[in-house]
């Protein structure tokens, strides 16, 4: 159960959020506590009440809709995760759990293996809300996550016997085989782009392989020009709104390269028209440390580069890839050098080197045609005959 404290008339009240017959219902309880130097009397108060209607049978009555739980959960999950994950769970949830299971008034009670693999199999069909067809096996496993976890939380609090979301058969996985450049289409895309704003973002990304976040994320403090290297060490990601972070996507993540004289010259010359762009624009100026932003100093969003992207190949009629397939291409291009798969996990940042043996095992083209030439070689008769 969640709750807070609101002011009215000069005095503390707890305001719950209880359920009754189905419905979320605000419960006011006075505390008798005035303003003045009783906040964390009021607090103490507040969390008694919660703890005390938790205890009380039926405060999360048997007829709860599974849809209401859900709400519960979420409201309780925000605390402990981030809030990049927390805008997946709410996006999933707004836009298919909840008007799934609101539409049918289904209980938490009621929810069952059934149930449930009836939602997973119509959404597996035709759950785009373009209408286009069905989700993916790898969105259809982020609904189940959602759904279990309220399920879960549900047998922690004793409303239900056991979580069925553990029988619901999933569509297999489809492995994704990732588009890439060569080194050839890379140096066709660099002299299309140049003079363009874009190209020193292009460059940095497929040079040391980052991720978007970790692209937009590099600031000052990342950048050691005396030393010549660079430090992943900020990210700034989006789902709903875009979200800061000085931490990177996993102990991994936050890796040192050294920087290469062209890379050395990208930052020399950013870091120079940052200081002619803050005197051009004076006041209006948007302070901040990152690297790669507007001459007004407003920091590049993610949706923007990855549609300016988009909208660059196609003005120069350049093969379709994604802006994340940037970093394929800097993995292809390693490993086509024949550096190991562990090279390759160390300059990505990937935390499992299985991750990336899933991902670019299938790019070592070179290495088995070799393997094939010395096998053919083996096996080829001998000349003369």
């Amino acid at each position: 159960m969640t709750g807070s404290l609101t002011v009215k008339n000069g005095k503390y009240y707890a305001v719950l959020n209880v359920y009754e017959n189905g419905k979320r219902k605000k419960k006011w309880i006075s505390t008798d506590l005035s303003v003045t130097g009783n906040k964390r009397r009021a607090e103490q108060f507040l969390r008694e009440k919660i703890t005390e209607y938790e205890r009380m049978e039926g405060i999360v009555r048997s007829d709860v809709r599974f849809s209401d739980y859900v709400r519960i959960w979420l409201e309780q999950i925000a605390r402990k995760v981030d809030e990049v994950t927390m805008q997946g769970y709410q996006v999933t949830a707004d836009k298919h759990i909840l008007p799934y299971f609101d539409n049918r008034k289904t209980a938490l009670a009621d929810i069952d293996h059934k149930t449930l693999q009836e939602y997973i199999d119509f959404k597996y069909k035709s759950g785009r809300l373009d209408g286009k067809g069905g989700l993916s096996p790898k969105s259809i496993r982020a609904h189940k996550n959602i759904i279990s976890q309220a399920l879960d939380m549900a047998v922690k609090n004793k409303l239900i016997s056991s979580n069925p979301c553990q029988f619901v058969e999933l569509p297999a996985l489809v492995r994704y085989e990732s588009t890439f450049y060569s080194e050839v289409q890379l140096k066709a895309l660099f002299t299309a782009l140049d003079n363009d704003p874009m190209l020193p973002l292009v460059k940095i990304t497929a040079l040391y392989g980052l991720r978007r976040s970790e692209l937009l994320g590099l600031q000052w403090d990342s950048i050691d020009f005396d030393g010549k290297t660079m430090t992943i060490r900020h990210t700034v990601s989006k789902v709903t709104k875009a979200i800061a972070k000085d931490k990177t996507k996993n102990a991994s993540s936050r890796r040192t390269f050294p920087l290469i004289p062209e890379a050395l010259e990208i930052f020399q010359a950013a870091k120079w028209q940052e200081e002619q762009n803050r005197l051009l624009f004076g006041r209006e100026y948007h302070e901040n440390d990152y690297v790669f932003k507007w001459p007004d100093g407003r920091p590049y969003t993610p949706d923007y580069i990855s549609h300016r992207f988009n909208d660059l190949l196609k003005k120069h009629n350049l093969p379709h890839i994604r802006f994340h397939e940037l970093r394929h291409s800097c993995a292809s291009m390693l490993i086509a050098m024949n550096w190991s798969l562990k090279d390759v996990q160390e300059w990505l940042g990937h935390s499992d080197i299985q991750m990336t043996a899933n991902i670019y095992s299938h790019l070592d083209i070179a290495r088995k045609a070799n393997i094939a030439t010395s096998l053919a070689d083996k096996f080829s008769a001998p000349s003369g005959r």
